[in-house]
């Protein structure tokens, strides 16, 4: 099926497997690649943002056509359904992680253009990683080549020019200096894995949701002027 053209701007959660999920093999590597004893007290707690170790819980699309987000998220079901009290018009899948990675992928496939921010670094390796291990052939590339953007735009990237600019912020920054509204309202990405550990998975979904609209907002910002060129 040929792709519709649509863009999408993405965005995952992702919790730790748990530390005491790990083989003593791993756990001894990991320990290994730190420098001090600060460093190695802080690797269990860090394990969302160590490749290979995270669990994904949570995958966000906000189509900007149609202005309408779709949010995958851990759950019971393994099926799209209207997320019922929402006056925005989401639709919401609940599922297992590999059922939410299946169905992401089936339907991302159909987009044309992805806006993330740190996708290259993180969203986009994650997804591709995480399914990899679960036995799931991703659909798509979602790191091309680092100068093409024609299927893959990180905001990350064209806020620091490929890296010329060494300083990099977060998109609560960029939204709150475009004068975008916070995506961090309810909860922030510190609070995630609190979140789920107490069973607030709609509340996480909700917030990444938040997330995706904030970048695609911040896209519509860039997409005349810093994109133009």
């Amino acid at each position: 099926m040929a792709r519709s053209g649509a863009t999408v701007a993405i965005d995952i959660e992702v919790v730790g497997v748990g530390w005491e999920h790990l083989d003593e093999a791993t756990r001894g590597y990991l320990l290994e690649r730190c420098r001090d004893d600060q460093q190695r007290a802080l690797v269990p707690d860090r394990l969302a943002l160590t490749p290979g170790c995270g669990q994904i819980i949570a995958i966000g699309i906000h189509n900007l056509e149609e202005q309408r987000g779709a949010i995958l998220v851990e759950g019971e079901g393994n099926q799209w359904e209207p997320w019922s009290g929402r006056r925005d018009g989401a639709f919401i899948f609940r599922g297992s992680e590999a059922e939410m990675l299946a169905a992401f992928w089936s339907r991302i496939q159909h987009y044309g253009k992805i806006v993330t921010y740190c996708g290259r670094t993180y969203d986009g390796p994650v997804l591709m990683i995480r399914s990899a291990m679960l036995g799931i052939t991703p659909s798509r590339n979602l790191v091309p080549p680092r100068y093409d953007r024609s299927e893959h735009v990180d905001l990350m990237e064209v806020l620091t020019f490929q890296g010329a600019l060494r300083d990099r912020f977060s998109l609560e920054y960029w939204c709150r200096r475009f004068g975008i509204e916070s995506p961090k309202v309810m909860l922030d990405g510190s609070q995630v894995e609190r979140s789920y550990r107490d069973g607030q998975l709609d509340l996480i979904a909700d917030y990444c949701l938040r997330d995706c609209r904030a970048t695609a907002e911040l896209y519509e910002r860039l997409a005349p002027t810093l994109l133009a060129h």
